[in-house]
């Protein structure tokens, strides 16, 4: 609505003028292209900022002149200033604007009142919220007057105020127009980035005031303004905070909208991120929460922009929210970078924020910073309190469990290892790993066999090389236009696009990513799901490093680390302090500067793969390759070096991008012998960073989780933020990723000359991929074949190329693992850990790891020797008898007399291993047999056997460890004596044992003239039965139960193949009613926990518990529901089964409680054998049920390990779970839910209450059993 409008609106409505004059300098033609535009309502305000553009949308505009005129009278003075303002404010057009009196309503009975600023009215108008401003419209209908003299008293009061400041400032009693102090209108040049915003003058009267008085007024104003609002804010009823909870229940959005404010902000492009915000203000109430306006509030911050700072302030009003620690840190940030703030308004603030139950402390031990924001936020403090200095408290409580508080408040004998380096050594290592992770990836050399290089080997580099340098050119210009024209699209409303995850590296950057995927992609090609989660992925991880160089996080993480030195160095001080607190009381007592976490945002998921489709769509679109590049005979033509396909899997139609065949054979002829790797694969040349919180530790820029999820799942996370207490988890991690390891070199030359050597499946080395079965070639359109014969060759080709493909995945990851191993050969390195939901630890590397295979398993040894003492010899024989899988009935003596009976063989494979009697190849982990036979002979031949420094990890493995905490949860005798909870003379099999039963329930059955039954005599063993015996108690069903024996019994050469269904199928059934007969506790547990999880999904929720250690598990099976993310290419379909809103997937929730609880239990047995081993000062790592340790120290690890079996088992798990369970589900119900489903409440309250009953098992028995782990 034009200005003229509103003046005759104003007319019709109040009977006489508003306005006493509007003069205004202009020359004859300006005033008549002023007139015209005005009077057309189209002035185009091309200097408006965001902020103006969202106060057209909260600004009230009456429409119709016959509206009540007592609904209007509160707004209408507002709008009409807003209007003179904004127009005043047009940057279109170069006038010089001349006072103007404003007239109050006549109707209140006020006087004329002139000489006031236009923002200083409409700005009480903001601080109002929407349901005040609704109340107020409805108190006026009945009071108009008394509403109207309260606001002209305050006008009242605050031009005098005005007026008094201004004689101070200037010294005159002049009469002069003060500078806007209005939040509404806020001028934003193009140069937003660079944190300066133009204050537009307001009315000026002939004789002007100087320029500079006027603006230090300005920012004490807005200053004390913003103070005011923040304080009238926290009195709007329905204002309120959200919490974390709030994060969960906006979803996939909120994280996005998050996102692409970072990112806009990382870029520099402040006015971007602005006006996105505005329009999701507009759209997206409802998803928003405080942290999202902090964004902008930071930036705004950090240029020393207040006007704006307040304006959010008043989005944030209106979106019924309420400031937070960041927001008031933010503020005090602004005022420290601001010249001269009054105390006033600084104590003004930090009365508010104490108010809301924030404390100064809170702000520097809670807050975020990023660079100097930190010191900014004491500067302003320290003008109210200059004595103030920041006093954070190292976290000193302890973990809440039983099972280890003695572990924390009685450590006068603990003995903490320290690593056998020297601080230097530590320090030096810490710079080498830094900048591996800086760079974010590391090339290393492969071991395929170093060929002689030919002249035609030398040409394909060459021209390999040429092509990457023009796939690079044409990616770069394809990058840039892609970039321009996604910059001006979605201009109007700035919608979501990708632009500014495009920015947030250099072009370089994403194209160097692209050409290092081509080199990765396999022949047979990769699905573009997983194609683009690897390239979003990777552009993540290098977004995630470079902010925290940008944040200023890498000089304070060095003077950090430089002083951990001394904990864990060979000549650093003696204490006992565990590395976690030891890194908490560093960071405490160096509290300046940034924050080392949080000041970082990853990209969702969503976006990730969004971003890492657009990429493929760039690379297929734009590389290309000449047709004739290898053949000169063919036609010369540009074609598309890499091409998208479909292919089918099972029903599902799914999208590949598969490489040319030029591509393929251009590599193979090349034989390049380099491989590039993220930094985040290969293990750590330094300690890893102490976890020591959800979101910190491990790696030392690139980001890692503390625990393992599905892919933008974040359930977990949260769970995890809110547990007060995850010291015992932390340190256990911490613990794992401090044994230091090397490389066996002389083990590891020898896999790696069979690799080159055409691989050996028997030893599980892959061939090579040119021993692949040659793909035949056929054409459907042979009318001399039949119908049939064609169907042949299909599943023959389909064959061909499946065998090929897995021959190519297994070569590489041989590879990949082989050229890790090759390439820390001289160094020592270390294994930082993470856990799953369940609390299972896993190795962060994710190729190289003593989780891997039993190659990756033999190459790694200890970095710290220790003497092999009295015993330590006979320990590392009864480990290699263990590895060939032999004498597994036979007690540790026989064990030990057996491998003193092949000590002939034993040194013949350590001295012969591939020209020798091959002994060692016949064992079930034959290359951890070898590295112990030469471990053997090396100690043997050594002077003092006794002495011999050995490196050699000894394991103890768990005799069924699942049945083992079913034993002992049910106090089953039977069961327990068939686990080895029970001490006996000879170990228990309790695969032999339930073998046995399985045969005699056969032979009754063949009795009975069952001919499935006949026909399998002589075919029951152990190993037929084992896996499934062994996975029962991880919730295998009946039909998973099948499968296991149908492919043991294929494996039997004499066994009918036409008889394999029905005789798996008997098999399965006659295995489940066995074990129901030997472990009757363990059956009724198993079901318990299996009806409990049944009945709360149906309830509609997730079933959740925690560990005796503390750690919240949550089970995250949800019902999937589809997204489709769309691009160039094709369309996505992803099925997300981690959103909350969904319903719990029932089946799912019920098969997986009883082992998900089980493998929470192990965990914790684990993790407290690990605590004390380390404050026994022993070396220890775990393979989930397989402790390794020295051999010297084996008799006190697995005393350890007993010891806390027992102390585990004490506890009173299944009643706690039971009291868990019903407290969380059926307390806190509503008294009308409980009426609707009665039948449903009561069951589940019956169910979750009747703990089952247990056995008379003495559970100290397990300390004198043998072979509990052996």
């Amino acid at each position: 609505m034009s200005l003229l409008r509103l003046c005759a609106f104003a007319k019709c409505l109040n009977r006489r003028s508003l306005f006493e004059q509007c003069a205004v300098r202009l020359s004859r033609a300006d005033r008549c292209v002023l007139c015209v535009s005005l009077r057309d309502g189209a002035v185009r305000r091309i200097s408006e900022t965001p902020w103006q553009l969202q106060r057209k949308n909260i600004s009230f505009v009456p429409k119709r002149e016959d509206a009540k005129k007592h609904e209007l009278k509160q707004s209408l003075l507002h709008v009409l200033e807003a209007r003179i303002q904004q127009l005043q404010s047009d940057t279109v057009l170069d006038v010089q604007h001349t006072k103007v009196h404003f007239l109050k309503d006549p109707s209140s009975g006020n006087k004329v009142l002139s000489d006031i600023a236009p923002k200083s009215t409409p700005k009480k108008e903001n601080v109002i919220p929407k349901s005040e401003q609704t109340g107020a419209e409805e108190a006026s209908k009945s009071k108009p007057r008394r509403w109207m003299e309260k606001l002209k008293q305050e006008e009242k009061k605050k031009l005098q105020y005005l007026k008094k400041e201004t004689v101070q400032s200037k010294g005159s009693n002049s009469s002069s127009s003060l500078p806007s102090t209005s939040l509404k209108t806020i001028s934003t040049a193009a140069g937003a980035a660079a944190g300066t915003a133009e204050n537009p003058t307001p009315q000026q009267t002939v004789a002007d005031a100087k320029v500079s008085s006027k603006t230090e007024l300005v920012e004490i104003k807005q200053m004390e303004r913003l103070s005011q609002l923040i304080s009238q804010l926290r009195y709007s009823s329905n204002l309120k905070v959200l919490q974390c909870d709030s994060e969960a229940e906006c979803g996939d959005l909120y994280k996005r909208i998050c996102s692409y404010l970072e990112a806009c902000v990382f870029s520099q492009d402040i006015q971007r991120a602005q006006r996105f915000l505005v329009n999701q203000h507009k759209k997206r109430k409802r998803v928003m929460n405080t942290n999202v306006y902090n964004i902008m509030i930071r930036v705004l911050a950090k240029h020393n922009n207040l006007n704006q700072i307040g304006r959010i302030f008043i989005m944030l009003e209106e979106a019924n929210l309420k400031p937070n620690l960041g927001s008031y840190c933010s503020v005090l940030e602004c005022m420290g970078r601001k010249p001269n703030c009054p105390p006033n308004v600084v104590i003004r603030c930090l009365t508010q924020m104490e108010e809301e139950g924030f404390s100064l402390d809170d702000v520097f031990r809670k807050g975020v910073f990023r660079q100097d924001e930190r010191d900014m936020v004491l500067k302003a403090v320290q003008i109210v309190q200059p004595d103030y200095q920041t006093s954070l408290k190292t976290d000193t409580e302890q973990c809440s469990s039983s099972l280890v508080h003695n572990y924390y408040t009685q450590r006068s004998d603990h003995r903490y290892p320290k690593l056998d380096f020297s601080q230097e050594e530590l320090q030096q290592r810490f710079k080498k790993q830094l900048t591996i992770e800086q760079d974010c990836t590391i090339t290393i050399d492969s071991v395929e066999a170093k060929k002689p290089i030919t002249e035609h080997i030398a040409k394909m580099r060459k021209l390999l090389a040429n092509q990457r340098f023009l796939w690079y050119k044409s990616l770069l210009q394809a990058l840039r236009e892609s970039k321009k024209i996604l910059a001006k699209t979605n201009t109007v409303d700035y919608r979501h696009n990708l632009y500014p995850y495009l920015c947030v590296l250099k072009d370089k950057d994403y194209v160097d990513i692209m050409i290092q995927s081509i080199d990765e992609l396999p022949p047979s090609g990769e699905a573009l799901k997983i194609l683009a989660k690897y390239l979003g992925g990777r552009v993540n991880t290098k977004y995630s490093v470079r902010q925290k160089q940008h944040n200023q996080t890498v000089e304070k993480l060095n003077n950090i680390y430089d002083t951990y030195t001394d904990l864990v160095a060979k000549d650093g001080k003696e204490c006992d302090t565990l590395p976690r607190e030891e890194w908490c009381k560093i960071v405490t007592d160096q509290n300046s500067g940034p924050s080392l976490q949080g000041g970082e945002s990853d990209l969702p998921f969503i976006v990730t793969l969004e971003l890492g489709m657009y990429m493929v769509d760039l690379m297929v679109s734009n590389i290309k390759i000449n047709s004739d590049i290898l053949n000169p005979d063919f036609d010369k033509k540009l074609i598309p070096l890499i091409y998208h396909m479909y292919t089918f899997r099972s029903t599902r139609q799914v999208g590949f991008i598969k490489p040319h065949p030029i591509l393929s054979q251009m590599q193979l002829e090349a034989m390049e012998t380099k491989l590039t790797f993220d930094s985040y694969v290969m293990p750590m040349l330094c300690p890893p960073v102490p976890w020591n919180s959800v979101k910190s530790g491990a790696y030392l820029l690139t980001p890692s989780q503390l625990m393992r999820t599905g892919e933008g799942a974040t359930q977990h996370e949260e769970l995890l933020e809110q547990c007060q207490n995850l010291h015992a988890v932390l340190d256990t991690l911490n613990q794992l990723g401090n044994c230091a390891w090397r490389i066996n070199k002389s083990l590891l030359d020898i896999i790696i000359s069979i690799f080159n050597d055409r691989g050996n499946d028997k030893l599980d080395i892959p061939p090579p991929f040119s021993e692949a079965p040659k793909i035949p070639h056929f054409s459907p359109q042979d009318p001399s074949n039949t119908s049939s014969e064609k169907a042949q060759m299909k599943r023959e080709v389909s064959s061909a190329r499946k065998k090929g493909s897995e021959m190519h995945s297994l070569r590489m990851d041989a590879l990949y693992k082989l050229s890790i191993a090759n390439f820390m050969r001289d160094e020592i390195f270390w294994f930082p850990h993470n856990m799953d939901f369940r609390g299972r630890t896993y190795p962060c590397p994710p190729h190289f790891n003593h989780l891997g295979s039993d190659v990756t398993r033999a190459v790694l040894v200890f970095a710290d020797g220790k003497p092999l003492g009295p015993k330590g010899l006979n320990w590392i024989k009864i480990h290699l008898v263990n590895l060939t899988g032999l004498k597994k009935k036979s007690s540790l003596k026989g064990r030990l007399e057996y491998a003193n009976s092949l000590m002939e063989d034993i040194l013949d494979s350590a001295d012969n291993p591939l020209t020798g009697k091959k002994w060692w190849m016949n064992a079930d982990e034959p290359w951890q047999a070898l590295g112990c036979c030469m471990e053997i002979a090396n100690a043997v031949r050594s002077p003092d056997p006794t002495r011999f420094i050995s490196n050699f990890p000894v394991h103890q493995d768990g005799s069924c460890n699942g049945l083992q905490h079913y034993a002992a949860l049910g106090r089953d005798v039977i069961g327990a004596t068939s686990v080895n909870l029970m001490p006996c003379e000879l170990p228990q099999d309790v695969y032999s044992g339930v073998a046995q039963q399985v045969e005699e329930f056969r032979v009754r059955d063949a009795k009975n003239g069952v001919k499935i039954a006949k026909l399998l005599e002589g075919v029951i063993s152990r190993k037929v039965v084992k896996q499934t015996v062994m996975t029962v108690v991880y919730g295998v069903t009946r039909y998973g139960g099948r499968l296991q024996i149908e492919k043991r019994l294929k494996e039997i050469d004499e066994f009918p193949k036409e008889h394999l269904w029905e005789a798996s199928r008997y098999l399965v059934r006659l295995v489940f009613n066995g074990l129901q007969e030997m472990f009757t506790g363990t059956r009724e547990i198993q079901e318990w926990l299996t009806q409990s999880a049944r009945l709360i999904s149906k309830a509609g929720h997730s079933v959740q518990w925690v560990t005796p250690l503390g750690l919240p598990v949550i089970q995250p099976y949800h019902r999937a529901r589809r997204l489709v993310l769309k691009s160039l290419l094709q369309s996505v379909f992803l099925l997300i089964n981690y959103d909350t809103k969904q319903m719990p997937d029932t089946v799912k929730q019920k098969n997986a409680f009883p082992p998900n609880f089980i493998h929470s239990l192990d965990s914790t047995h684990m993790m407290l054998t690990s605590l004390h081993c380390y404050s026994a000062g022993l070396a220890f790592v775990s393979v989930h049920d397989c402790f390794w340790t020295h051999a010297l120290t084996v008799d006190t690890m697995n005393k350890i390990c007993r010891e806390q079996f027992v102390a585990l088992h004490s506890q009173p798990i299944l009643q706690e779970l039971s009291n868990y369970l019903v407290q969380k589900y059926c307390t806190g119900i509503s008294l009308e839910a409980k009426k609707k489903k009665t039948q449903e409440y009561l069951e589940l309250r019956l169910c979750l209450a009747t703990v089952p009953q247990t056995g008379d098992f003495d559970l100290q028995k397990v300390k004198e059993s043998t072979y509990f782990f052996s």
